[in-house]
């Protein structure tokens, strides 16, 4: 009896994993993910904190945001800005390098999550290195210009041990407003209660999956990957891990959560249609920037914006980046033919918006002159 109950049961369960497939491969996936990034709606301050949480480490906008607070563009129905640069200033955002010792900015309270995850330990510091860290210490906070005047040492030779040491989370850039000139602590004496061992590295990577799982409902390995910078076999190990404990599904080499697969069952939104060109620091691009760099690659242009049309991305704007307007070459778009022409408008409208408008004209649409 108790075989026939475990096989009936696995054919039960056979049967819902193929419902839940069927509804993968249409539309219903997307507009939850839609929904699940405020891209269908706007956020409020609340909602938007939330989603702020599950997409660190948060970047500035991609080339003309350098130096601005991080953002996640279209989502908020406020500044998120100005938001951030307030949350800057009170240190509920703080800086730090993490995917791929990139620059970015993660909320106070999930600084020991992201410690376990991107420390990189300094158990033998460089000459200049070790004289940094000890100036630090004796000294107190510390300008790099300051840094200069006592050690004698280049601008050059400073900053790349001062962003090997903030690798190792042993000093702190304190960059709570718009100024150039920042100090540099004793990470301690910023953060002395912060443990840094708290979590292992794995328990952090699962932590942040499930965030990761839930904004993008389905995902895969090479999305985690692409976005966190970390290697295959952890992520793949964390994933298992996962599995075997019952908070993911698979599904064909992707995943999502338990927790969905009665959601997607019954959900019945549908995507809105919409055109957005999203810059190169959004959390949506840089999940799928892995594929992303070879479907939109163009022989002679960078990538200026990729498109995201109805929920998928499309397209890309193509150019060059230069200091104020960009150089607007081509749009180049993965769509049908007659799709490609009765959106015309819709698409150039969505460039010109994040582009200085229609006084920086757009050379070429899909390749013809304009």
């Amino acid at each position: 009896m108790g075989g026939y109950l475990l096989f009936y049961c696995t054919i039960e369960l056979e049967v819902q994993v193929k419902e839940v497939i069927k509804i993968v491969d249409s539309q219903t996936i997307r507009a939850l993910r839609m929904e699940r990034q405020f891209l269908s709606y706007k956020a409020s301050e609340e909602e938007y904190i939330s989603l702020y949480r599950d997409a660190q480490p948060g970047q500035s906008i991609y080339w003309n945001g350098f130096g601005d607070p991080p953002s996640l563009t279209f989502r908020a129905d406020f500044d998120d800005i100005e938001f951030n640069r307030k949350r800057q200033s009170t240190r509920k955002l703080i800086k730090g390098r993490f995917a791929g010792g990139n620059l970015g900015w993660i909320m106070v309270e999930d600084l020991e999550l992201f410690a376990a995850l991107y420390r990189k330990p300094l158990d033998k510091p460089s000459e200049h290195q070790h004289v940094l860290l000890d100036l630090i210490k004796r000294e107190g906070p510390l300008t790099i210009q300051q840094m200069k005047e006592f050690t004698g040492m280049l601008v050059k030779e400073i900053t790349p041990a001062l962003h090997r040491l903030q690798e190792a989370f042993l000093i702190y850039e304190d960059q709570y407003d718009g100024e150039w000139d920042r100090s540099w602590y004793k990470f301690t004496e910023m953060f002395p209660n912060a443990d840094l061992v708290r979590y292992s590295r794995q328990e952090s990577l699962k932590i942040l999956l499930q965030r990761f799982a839930y904004r993008h409902v389905l995902f895969d390995g090479d999305m985690v990957k692409s976005f966190y910078k970390l290697p295959g076999k952890e992520i793949k190990k964390a994933i298992e891990g996962m599995l075997a404990d019952g908070i993911f599904i698979e599904m064909g080499n992707s995943y999502l959560l338990k927790s969905d697969w009665a959601l997607l069952r019954t959900y019945a939104k549908e995507t809105p249609q919409f055109v957005l060109a999203m810059h190169r620091n959004d959390f949506l691009v840089k999940s799928n920037e892995h594929r992303l760099k070879e479907q939109f690659k163009h022989p002679e242009h960078e990538t200026l914006q990729y498109l995201l049309i109805d929920g998928e991305f499309r397209g890309a704007s193509v150019g060059h980046f230069k200091n104020g307007p960009y150089v607007l070459e081509d749009i180049i778009l993965d769509l049908p033919k007659a799709e490609i022409t009765a959106r015309k408008d819709e698409i150039l409208e969505a460039v010109y918006t994040v582009n200085f408008g229609r006084n920086n004209p757009i050379k070429r649409y899909n390749g013809e002159n304009l």
